[in-house]
């Protein structure tokens, strides 16, 4: 199946709305799932106009301004708060903020996912449960710039309603980050200091 270039684009906008929607409203975090639903639902099975992650965030961001305009700014600046309170209590393993809560694409669905450095890595368990903070293990498949993959343990728990998840590195991967699921480039990491901006210029 073939179209013309501007009907390619029509689809592709009409599919990444279309993902936006599925993330938002069925907490859907992943975006090939996302596009494979998306594609199924609206009957379009070329491969060829699927929208790539960046037009998909883009349409989240301008869904959540149209459609939830009314709270997603205080759900947001709640996500970051509960994020700031999580890296001051991990203050000791580096923390850096990543993912939607950053980039303000965060839907009523979203957690906070913080990257953290230690060595050895059973440091960040211990001090979880030094803490008595009850936590689940899992694993988390990222891309080094180079493309070497990687599987990075984590570690998850809740902050009131919020669930926060742990990605664990050693100390050296802190000078590189791994792709972003996003675009491919070195996912975007944002520290103390950078955070506190961010709420510090929030008119929320």
């Amino acid at each position: 199946m073939t179209h013309r270039p501007r009907t390619h684009h029509r689809i592709t906008l009409l599919l990444a709305q279309e993902c936006a929607r599925i993330m938002t409203e069925e907490g859907i975090q992943d975006f090939g799932t996302a596009k494979r639903k998306a594609a199924l639902r609206l009957g379009i099975p070329d491969k060829a106009v699927l929208p790539d992650n960046t037009a998909v965030e883009q349409a989240l961001i301008d869904r959540q301004r149209l459609f939830h305009a009314d709270h997603q700014p205080l759900r947001l600046r709640g996500l970051r708060e509960t994020a700031l309170e999580a890296m001051h209590f991990l203050a000791c393993f580096r923390p850096r903020l990543v993912g939607s809560v950053l980039s303000g694409a965060a839907s009523s669905h979203a957690g906070v996912h913080l990257h953290l450095f230690a060595e050895p890595i059973e440091e960040v368990p211990l001090f979880l449960m030094e803490h008595r903070i009850p936590f689940k293990t899992s694993e988390r498949r990222l891309k080094m710039a180079n493309g070497t993959p990687l599987c990075q343990p984590v570690f998850s728990f809740t902050a009131g309603d919020t669930p926060i998840d742990l990605t664990i590195f050693a100390l050296l991967a802190e000078r590189e980050a791994p792709r972003s699921p996003v675009d491919g480039r070195p996912m975007r990491r944002a520290g103390l200091a950078e955070v506190q901006a961010l709420l510090a210029g929030d008119p929320a």
